[in-house]
């Protein structure tokens, strides 16, 4: 059995990297090479090669597409780019847009991963008669009672799990996450000591697709007319100003409102407010006091699923409601359709429908969704 869990010499077993460009994938694909695997890299061109070409920290844009290659030719291995463009528009943005219009908060990296990456990318590296493919993430995989299972990666502020949670049993077998035990200082030492041409590259920041974080302009251009002013409105129902679209707002934001707090009863100070829901319907943007955020109550669609069967059954779990969070503690209950409930041991603030709830038994993840709605119990 080799490193990678497969009953063959490394030299006989083909890996597939997906190489974005960057020092993650990067340093995956020069460790499998130098254990001795048969490792072959494809990388993905997503979207117009112009869109974002001289911009640091992007994904499968012109400069990373060659920095790929580059990197390929250093470590001898052969190197494919495939042409995704059309998929990525269908499958990520225009899911991304009509996310926003629908006044949720989307995460296309999600949905990246879930459609083009670990779906069409996978079966192409089948076709290439590959035993497994392998990625840069910071993840682990572990079997668990005979299966496969995904874990935190080692270091938590690295851990991309919460990315991963649309990943299938199926995709799951086949795939592998050399990084996963490793720090991200450790993954820049070895691409510094291989003399790999990424090794100084910066990590990507923004959306891939949206150039310095603009994302109402993509909005914009790929939905014409769609985006429209309306009313920003408070809880008690008193109109406070106007927005340029409610694309422009998520829940629990603070900042850019631009109608300033309200005074307290005793009008001696004043409270700042925060978007408490968008209402794309009514095209309203609904503000109050942060007490109005508090939710202990969450509700999931399109669930995935990896942990034990346990349908209708109160489990208690840990979950992660934005990437940057520690897990919380919550019970959960799965429902029939792909749907759940998860009921918070305590409230939170700023829960935003459109974005994930990753379900947690410990280090293990066990699945997740995207959040539909909230309420109070």
């Amino acid at each position: 059995m080799n490193s990678l869990g497969i009953d063959k010499a490394p030299a006989d077993t083909r890996v597939v990297v997906a190489m974005s460009g960057g020092v993650d994938s990067s340093v995956a694909a020069a460790m499998l090479r130098r254990e001795g695997y048969d490792v072959v890299g494809i990388t993905l061109q997503l979207y117009d090669y112009g869109m974002t070409v001289g911009k640091k920290g992007a994904c499968c844009a012109g400069q990373d597409i060659y920095d790929a290659r580059r990197v390929a030719d250093q470590i001898d291995i052969p190197h494919y780019v495939l042409d995704y463009e059309s998929r990525f528009k269908q499958s990520v943005m225009d899911d991304f847009v009509d996310t926003y219009l629908k006044g949720e908060t989307p995460i296309p990296c999600v949905r990246c991963n879930q459609t083009v990456k670990f779906k069409d990318l996978l079966d192409q590296a089948r076709e290439l008669g590959a035993d497994c493919m392998a990625t840069g993430h910071y993840a682990r995989r572990e079997m668990v009672d005979g299966r496969a299972a995904m874990l935190r990666g080692a270091d938590h502020n690295r851990d991309q799990s919460y990315f991963l949670f649309a990943t299938t049993q199926e995709q799951l077998d086949f795939l592998r996450f050399p990084l996963g035990d490793k720090p991200k200082t450790e993954t820049r030492a070895i691409a510094d000591a291989l003399g790999l041409a990424v090794a100084d590259k910066p990590d990507s920041q923004d959306i891939c697709f949206v150039p310095t974080g603009g994302y109402a302009k993509v909005v914009e251009k790929l939905r014409p007319g769609a985006v429209r002013p309306g009313e920003i409105v408070h809880v008690d129902g008193t109109i406070m100003g106007r927005h340029d679209g409610v694309i422009n707002y998520t829940v629990g934001q603070r900042k850019g409102l631009g109608i300033g707090g309200r005074k307290t009863e005793a009008g001696d100070d004043v409270d700042p407010l925060y978007v408490v829901r968008v209402d794309p319907v009514a095209n309203q943007v609904v503000v109050g006091p942060r007490a109005a955020l508090a939710r202990d109550k969450v509700m999931v669609r399109e669930l995935n699923w990896l942990g034990p069967n346990a349908v209708g059954v109160p489990m208690p779990v840990s979950v992660k409601l934005r990437s940057a969070q520690n897990p919380a503690a919550a019970v959960l209950v799965l429902h029939g359709g792909g749907n759940a409930i998860v009921e918070l041991e305590a409230a939170q603030y700023g829960i935003s429908p459109g974005q994930a709830a990753v379900f947690y038994d410990g280090e293990r993840m066990l699945g997740g969704g995207w959040i539909s709605g909230t309420g109070v119990r």
